[in-house]
């Protein structure tokens, strides 16, 4: 499956935030929103960080309480781990677990197209493992195989 067909089904919305936004809105944004993940843009539109729950967490256990009121600037990864929408499900997992992100910006050329959670990961790995396992019942039950069936009649 492609990282194209992903977003197909999930949606391509990437929810983004300013540079100098607090990260005590930028948490709340994630519970309004029920996401883990933003871009960072600056005032003309380019990506320059991606801010995760995970960051908000370390910056906290570093920084104490006061880390809410902080920018995310001082807080974001400016070092974006990115795909294309060509790219295939098992590369970008692959991506994940060498680089331990959750969180792949998608892009095409210099056009952001979504962002790919380990989530979504799952939920469409999880997918395919139920599709085989039906197909497989399908097969050993001897259901849902027409020509199978139109080569008894002959």
């Amino acid at each position: 499956m492609k990282i194209s067909q992903v977003l197909g089904i999930k949606g391509s919305d990437v929810v983004s935030v300013a540079p100098d936004a607090t990260v005590h809105s930028t948490l709340q944004l994630f519970a309004k929103q029920k996401i883990g993940c933003v871009m960072v843009t600056n005032a003309a539109g380019k990506v320059v960080g991606l801010i995760t729950e995970r960051d908000i967490c370390n910056a906290i256990a570093k920084g104490g309480q006061d880390a809410v009121l902080a920018p995310v600037q001082d807080v974001m990864r400016k070092k974006i781990i990115t795909c294309t929408p060509d790219d295939y499900l098992k590369t970008v997992m692959a991506l994940m677990t060498v680089k331990r992100t959750r969180h792949v910006l998608v892009m095409a050329g210099k056009t952001v197209e979504g962002i790919i959670s380990i989530g979504d990961v799952v939920k469409h790995r999880m997918d395919e493992a139920i599709k085989d396992e039906e197909s497989l019942l399908d097969y050993i039950e001897g259901t849902g195989y027409s020509v199978y069936s139109s080569h008894l009649n002959t």
